[in-house]
C-alpha cells in the first residue's frame, strides 16, 4: 500500500500494490500546471483510493484529458487520461519510500530551456 497527500491534507489516496515505473513529461502544459516537468505513476483506477474527493477540482485541459487538483491548497495531484482505465499520479505527492525509479522522460521536444537532461535515461521526443 503506497499512501500520499495534498500539501494541506484536504486530500489523502492510497494505492494498493506495486507503483510502476514513473516517467517525467516536459510537454509545455504539464510544466504550466506543475511549475517545472511532471513526474507521475500510471496506475489502474481501481487500485486507487481518494479520500476528500470533493475538495479534488478538475480541469479539462484537452478532450482527451483532465488534471486533478487540490481545491483547498492547489496541489497538482492526478493527471487523468479520459479513454483509459488509469490515473496518472504526482510522485511528488507519494509519502517515502515508493521503491520506484523514474524510467523515461517523455514530451522532450517541449522542455524548457533552462535544464538539461543528462541522467541516461530514455527521451522520447513526444
Amino acid at each position: 500500500m503506497h499512501r500520499g497527500s495534498c500539501l494541506c491534507g484536504a486530500i489523502t489516496f492510497e494505492v494498493t500494490g506495486p507503483l510502476p515505473p514513473p516517467n517525467a513529461c516536459h510537454c509545455s502544459q504539464c510544466r504550466k500546471q506543475s511549475g517545472h516537468f511532471w513526474a507521475s505513476t500510471d496506475v489502474p483506477r481501481a487500485a486507487v483510493t481518494i479520500h476528500g474527493a470533493d475538495k479534488v477540482t478538475w480541469f479539462r485541459s484537452s478532450e482527451k484529458v483532465r488534471r486533478g487538483f487540490c481545491s483547498t491548497c492547489g496541489s497538482v495531484l492526478f493527471w487523468e487520461p479520459l479513454n483509459k482505465d488509469v490515473v496518472a499520479i504526482a510522485m511528488g505527492a507519494f509519502d517515502s519510500p515508493t521503491d520506484t525509479r523514474l524510467a523515461k522522460h517523455i514530451f522532450v521536444a517541449d522542455k524548457g530551456d533552462y535544464y538539461e537532461l543528462a541522467d541516461g535515461l530514455p527521451q522520447n521526443a513526444q
